[in-house]
């Protein structure tokens, strides 16, 4: 499955009601904030669940709860999980969550499943997802996890051919901004390295829609929400995601 054009990551592990009150936390909260994101132009959601406190948790009985309503509500819409660890998880229960639920898509953070000592069950996990037909974004930081991917992959731990990827720029930054410039050296590594790569491009602060849209100029797409980012290029309050959503499809 290909990443669509623009995904929406309305979530997030760290943000509450208290960061916007509009952040979905619940199912039906998700729900609804995907219907509203796909009306605006957004294809495929990223999805984070929360336990009853609002905490981060990687459970396969909430997520298939969640597939199953997102399904049904916006059955046009893909929808794609996260492993993020959040310093809580071990790559031994990430890779379970996925064997568990099987999703079409999911997202995995490189340096996080690769805290795994033995190599040969990360391979083992890559290439039943491979066989699974389970679609695994990789998410990488900077330049020296471009390089780790290619690494991988060129030791056949992860699988040849075309790879997904999702640059995340500006997240280890002065106070966590981004800027367009910030793609331009992990994509020359990209290419550097051979990857053959379907990617996208994610970004902090209110230059999130200008970073995105330099980042399909360039052949990538786009990763837009509050998980990221709650400001407008103005730098006012985004209303909820679905405004974030629609400011990138008008400067598109």
């Amino acid at each position: 499955m290909s990443l669509p054009r623009i995904m929406v990551a309305p979530t997030g592990a760290r943000l509450g009601k208290a960061d916007h009150p509009a952040l979905p936390l619940t199912i039906p909260e998700i729900v609804t904030c995907a219907v509203d994101c796909h009306a605006a132009g957004a294809g495929a959601i990223h999805a984070h669940v929360r336990d009853a406190q609002g905490a981060h948790v990687l459970d396969a009985g909430l997520y298939a709860e969640l597939l199953a309503e997102l399904s049904r509500a916006v059955p046009g819409m893909a929808a794609q999980i996260t492993t993020e660890a959040v310093g809580r998880y071990s790559a031994a229960e990430q890779r379970a969550l996925v064997m568990a639920l099987r999703p079409a898509m999911v997202s995995v953070a490189l340096r996080e499943i690769t805290t795994e000592p033995d190599e040969r069950l990360t391979r083992a996990f890559y290439h039943d997802c491979a066989g699974a037909g389970i679609a695994v974004q990789h998410i990488l930081y900077d330049a020296a996890d471009v390089d780790r991917l290619a690494a991988l992959q060129g030791a056949g731990v992860v699988p040849a051919g075309e790879v997904q990827v999702l640059h995340v720029l500006g997240r280890y930054t002065a106070g966590q901004v981004s800027a367009p410039a910030d793609l331009a050296e992990p994509l020359a590594r990209q290419r550097a390295a051979g990857l053959q790569a379907d990617w996208a491009v994610c970004a902090f602060g209110p230059a999130e829609t200008a970073c995105l849209v330099a980042a399909i100029a360039q052949g990538g797409k786009a990763r837009i929400g509050f998980e990221n980012n709650l400001l407008n290029a103005d730098g006012s309050p985004a209303r909820d995601n679905a405004d974030r959503v629609r400011e990138l499809v008008a400067a598109l």
